[in-house]
């Protein structure tokens, strides 16, 4: 059972304040989510940690099945540059990992993290899953599992939206399963 008072408090001791509980039998995860991916994403086929490097989207649906209860957490960012914006990401992303891991040693062995972004971990990934240079750290990001973030963020009353224009404010969301 989670203690989710508990793990509130553990999540703001971490730094994070803005996030909200969900049941993962709601997330909604969809096959366009992946084409979306193979047809429009750069990295497609460049990342240990983004497709076809990941499970199939219905491995995916069973892994989240076998949880419970998710945090979502909402990050709002304006980066000028692009290189701010990675090493946003970056900061970001190491701290939920952090955030992963005492969850973990709380009891939680079942936690998982998907992040917010692609692995971010390193400058540049080596596109290989056996040769990662990170392979206890790197995480996916929910879209690469199939998870349709908009849709699901939006059901639990977060704000997101297509940015026209890179410098505008973006909504990001990381997903930490918890069983």
């Amino acid at each position: 059972m989670t203690d989710k008072n508990h793990l509130q408090n553990l999540f703001q001791q971490h730094g994070f304040t803005d996030y909200k509980w969900m049941a993962a039998k709601d997330i909604i995860v969809a096959q366009w989510v992946r084409f979306r991916c193979m047809f429009g994403c750069p990295q497609y086929g460049k990342s240990c940690m983004c497709p076809p490097n990941v499970p199939t989207i219905e491995e995916c649906r069973k892994m989240i099945s076998e949880y419970h209860d998710v945090a979502v957490f909402h990050f709002e960012n304006q980066s000028e540059t692009p290189e701010a914006r990675k090493a946003w990401a970056r900061d970001t992303a190491q701290k939920l990992l952090n955030l992963e891991r005492a969850v973990f040693i709380d009891g939680y062995y079942k936690t998982l993290l998907l992040s917010f972004t692609g692995c971010a971990l390193c400058e540049s990934c080596i596109g290989s899953r056996s040769e990662c240079k990170n392979p206890r750290l790197a995480r996916p990001g929910a879209d690469s599992l199939g998870i349709d973030v908009y849709a699901t963020v939006r059901s639990i009353g977060y704000p997101i939206q297509v940015l026209k224009d890179p410098t505008e404010p973006m909504n990001r969301y990381a997903f930490l399963l918890i069983e």
